[in-house]
């Protein structure tokens, strides 16, 4: 298998998603870390730091060649990285603030990037035990206690009117998310904390849409993009426009959507008006 084919940098990001997730999982289960704010007043602990520490490294001695971005590096300016065909985006812990609630939704994220797309998406839940994977043009993938299988969206009985399960999180109203939906549909919730985990759920299909209002990075969608898309699903910008990559000076994400059935209008569903 040659060093640098998907295949191979798929299995890994998968065993360093697995290395970082279990020594984040030894301080969570002990409760002893440190807890900070950034300057963008974004919570961070020493654990993010432990796994973006022990991300990192194996990245760099395995693939020296293929530069790194992380939420929790200095990361190069737009004039050098707008040079790279093909980087690592890392996300060392995704709910950060889950973590420290102890509610268990956290996760750590791994995505390849090349030419301004993801191409391979690894997530793995601590807690759970559980891996979700994806590679372009091979189909999404969860690993977990009782075994693998490959996951798919659910596809709805009516995509025009069955009940929409909404992924939501737990910090954020209820009530905020659903004024931005279309007021003629049913829609059930289920409240889970970490952006990666609830575009987990609908890639495998436990729920139908998740919209994110508020602030994140590129590292929050990038292997949730390859995953979702891999399992039948899509991520958008919220305003319906494709997600960019390393293309802009910030790093930051506008609000988005993640969306299972692609049957289902969501255009129309979704009354997303930019405030």
């Amino acid at each position: 298998m040659p060093e640098d084919s998907h295949e191979s940098l798929l299995t890994l990001a998968k065993s360093i998603a697995r290395e970082a997730g279990e020594a984040v999982l030894a301080i969570y289960d002990n409760g002893d870390f440190d807890a900070y704010q950034k300057d963008d007043d974004s919570p961070v602990t020493s654990a993010d730091y432990l796994a973006n520490d022990i991300i990192n490294k194996r990245l760099k001695e395995a693939t020296p060649h293929i530069p790194i971005l992380s939420e929790e590096n200095q990361n190069a300016g737009l004039d050098e990285r707008e040079h790279w065909d093909r980087y690592w985006l890392i996300d060392p812990i995704d709910g950060t603030q889950e973590f420290i609630a102890r509610s268990g939704d956290f996760a750590v994220n791994i995505a390849l990037i090349e030419n301004n797309k993801p191409v391979i998406g690894v997530i793995f839940w601590p807690p759970g035990q559980t891996l979700y994977y994806a590679s372009e043009g091979q189909g999404a993938f969860k690993e977990c206690p009782l075994g693998e299988r490959q996951i798919h969206v659910r596809k709805l009985e009516d995509p025009k009117s069955s009940v929409v399960m909404i992924a939501i999180s737990r910090r954020q109203s209820r009530d905020k998310v659903l004024s931005r939906l279309c007021a003629k549909r049913v829609y059930q919730t289920l409240p889970l904390g970490s952006c990666s985990l609830k575009a987990c759920f609908i890639a495998e299909g436990k729920a139908d849409v998740f919209m994110r209002i508020g602030v994140t990075g590129e590292w929050d969608t990038g292997a949730s993009q390859c995953i979702i898309s891999e399992a039948g699903g899509r991520i958008m910008a919220a305003n319906f426009e494709p997600l960019t990559y390393n293309e802009r000076h910030t790093l930051e994400n506008p609000d988005f959507v993640v969306m299972g059935d692609q049957r289902v209008p969501w255009q129309e569903i979704i009354q997303y008006e930019n405030q």
